[in-house]
């Protein structure tokens, strides 16, 4: 692929972003996903979603169809150093979707994604922790059209998809083409931490930003291309990016 091809794709993921600055700013987001008027989908975006949308045009696109994108991890503060503008809060998923599942408290919520037994474990733990209603629950191998159909059956206010990437992000796009007033959440992991299948970093690494490598100890032949290939070759992007970037607005 050709250096613009891809720096003009990131360009397009970066300006959909939505920079969250502080916990009050977090707050109203968190009240406005929790009422949604038409179909919404949020999306998460990592160095691994950067990664991908570089070589996949597909994923690309239904990246940038999602309603809201968050920063998600310390590889896009540093992206979002590199070309001078302020990251705002992490906002990762494993953290922020818990707080959406509270405010869904009594409310319909379907689960897809991950497999048994994790899932109905993480079912379980969202129905004791925060209250919610389950009205559809199903691993994340299906067709589309399966879970399009449990949408049309089951009318849930939220969906939390735990399929990763890219396929909850190309489900998550059919979904809001066709569905009412409902959150869709790519969710990538977030049912296997609930579910007890992966766990936490402690706290203290997860504030320097190094969950990614305690991930990579626990399961190393899953996450080899992703961390341990993949990283270094964000930052290399990262590098051409901003230099592009840098001698573009010398041009100007």
């Amino acid at each position: 692929m050709a250096a613009w091809q891809w720096q003009k794709r990131w360009q397009g993921i970066i300006n959909g972003l939505e920079v969250v600055p502080d916990s009050s700013a977090a707050q109203r987001l968190l009240d406005r996903l929790a009422a949604p008027q038409c179909a919404t989908v949020l999306g998460f975006v990592n160095a691994h979603a950067m990664n991908l949308v570089v070589r996949d045009a597909a994923y690309c696109q239904a990246l940038s169809a999602a309603d809201v994108l968050l920063r998600d991890g310390s590889g896009m503060a540093i992206l979002y150093r590199r070309m001078g503008l302020e990251p705002g809060l992490n906002m990762n998923g494993t953290d922020f979707i818990p707080s959406l599942m509270s405010a869904y408290r009594g409310r319909r919520v379907a689960f897809w994604g991950t497999q048994q037994p994790y899932l109905n474990q993480a079912v379980q733990r969202c129905e004791a922790l925060f209250g919610v209603l389950p009205v559809s629950v199903h691993d994340g191998f299906a067709s589309v059209d399966t879970y399009l159909n449990l949408a049309k059956d089951h009318q849930p206010e939220l969906i939390v998809l735990g399929m990763g990437m890219p396929k909850q992000e190309a489900v998550a796009a059919r979904l809001a083409a066709v569905g009412g007033p409902c959150l869709i959440v790519c969710g990538g992991a977030i049912l296997d931490f609930l579910g007890g299948k992966v766990s936490r970093a402690p706290h203290w690494l997860r504030r320097l930003g190094g969950e990614w490598a305690y991930r990579l100890l626990r399961e190393p032949k899953r996450l080899f291309m992703r961390y341990v290939v993949g990283n270094p070759l964000f930052l290399l992007r990262t590098l051409l990016y901003g230099r592009a970037a840098d001698s573009a607005r010398g041009a100007g």
